[in-house]
């Protein structure tokens, strides 16, 4: 019998109805958590024990550690494109995707897979926080980032950010504007509307809920300032990116990110 008639019975058979995939919604923002380096987000995943979970993850194969080791390779696959698309060398992405690949030949327990799995997302996360933080070499530019990054879900004004690092809110907004280009106001709206595009692309999460989550005023004023931004409206924007992953194809001579 061929693989394809195979599976018209498997199809069709009572069994089939009893299997529910996750939907890939948490999935993807895991993702696009590691390629942004977010830190906090990815290791409470870790320490969630997510990877290892059963309900609503495929089966690839009748072998537990053999099924978490095919997991592991297309988590591994997904990380790197993203990575990679999110600006890590492309070189440095896939050997260390390699890298760690190839580990698996060692391991022959669940735990084994796990522990690697971990081990692997904080690399990469780790990597790419690092790269997205090289850009300025000032202290308390670095530790601003760093604050936004990890409060974004927060009202945040320079007056929070002065107190935090004891310096004046004018000393810290001229130093802002002049390592990075951009007003402190500016970069916090820039980095909420990241976030904001990931939950349109990646979540069911309406207009109203993700405003309220990124702490804008009303969901009038996110739909302003997400248009003012992106130049479409966050229903627009969905209705054109949900659930798209990424371009298959990536190279150095202007592929689509």
């Amino acid at each position: 019998m061929s693989y394809k008639n195979e599976w018209l019975l498997f199809e069709a058979g009572d069994d089939i109805d009893e299997i529910e995939h996750r939907q890939p919604t948490e999935e993807f923002l895991f993702y696009r958590a590691v390629a942004s380096g977010d830190i906090e987000a990815v290791r409470k995943n870790c320490e969630q024990g997510r990877f290892m979970e059963n309900d609503g993850v495929g089966i690839l194969s009748r072998n537990p550690v053999t099924n978490l080791k095919y997991h592991f390779v297309i988590t591994t696959a997904m990380i790197t494109r993203l990575c990679r698309q999110s600006g890590m060398e492309m070189e440095q992405a896939f050997r260390l995707s390699d890298f760690y690949i190839q580990k698996l030949d060692d391991i022959h327990t669940m735990q084994g897979v796990h522990s690697l799995h971990d081990e692997m997302v904080m690399d990469y996360t780790e990597k790419m926080r690092r790269y997205f933080r090289d850009d300025t070499n000032s202290k308390h530019i670095n530790a601003c980032k760093e604050y936004i990054y990890s409060h974004i879900k927060e009202r945040i004004t320079i007056e929070n950010l002065a107190n935090e690092f004891g310096v004046s809110a004018s000393y810290l907004s001229r130093l802002f504007k002049k390592e990075t280009g951009i007003s402190v106001s500016a970069y916090i709206r820039e980095k909420k509307i990241e976030v904001a595009k990931n939950l349109l692309q990646f979540s069911d999460y309406s207009l109203i809920e993700i405003a309220n989550r990124l702490s804008f005023s009303s969901q009038s004023h996110f739909i302003q300032q997400f248009r003012e931004a992106v130049g479409v409206t966050p229903k627009k924007y969905r209705d054109e990116h949900y659930m798209i992953q990424w371009d298959t194809e990536t190279n150095d001579e202007g592929a689509a990110e």
